[in-house]
């Protein structure tokens, strides 16, 4: 550690080479989540879905996950989101109005055995999806 008369220069720019290393202060202060999250620093976005497929879940675990295409609709990005619960995606139609969020993982990344999806479904047309699924609620028409 350099110490005397001279040496606050060099011990300003290795505190600022230090806590450049911190991955949460350099995606804050070189705005990176603006620049490259799809969904830019909300929460939730609302997207119009454009069509439905199954992706097959990662080892050790078999079987196929329902998903959506979506375009997200302040900036046209598309995206894929996982649609959660039991038959759910049965209840999704194409050009339907679907409101997504991040699935959980850390960053916005990708959760358990579910391969390359970072969003999920909540809402359809401005209905709860659970509540659609468990029939206490009908999905708006368009």
């Amino acid at each position: 550690m350099p110490n005397g008369e001279f040496a606050a220069r060099k011990l300003v720019r290795q505190r600022k080479h230090q806590r450049l290393l911190k991955k949460w202060l350099k995606r804050r202060k070189f705005k990176l989540k603006q620049k490259y999250d799809p969904m830019g620093t909300v929460p939730r976005a609302k997207a119009l879905v454009l069509s439905k497929f199954a992706v097959g879940q990662k080892q050790p675990h078999s079987g196929q996950i329902k998903c959506v295409r979506v375009q997200i609709i302040k900036n046209g990005k598309v995206v894929g989101a996982f649609v959660p619960g039991d038959g759910g995606v049965n209840y999704i139609d194409e050009h339907d109005e679907v409101t997504i969020e991040g699935l959980g993982g850390s960053q916005r990344g990708q959760m358990g055995c579910i391969p390359g999806m970072k969003y999920k479904v909540v809402e359809v047309n401005s209905t709860n999806l659970r509540q659609i699924i468990k029939g206490k609620a009908e999905k708006q028409k368009r």
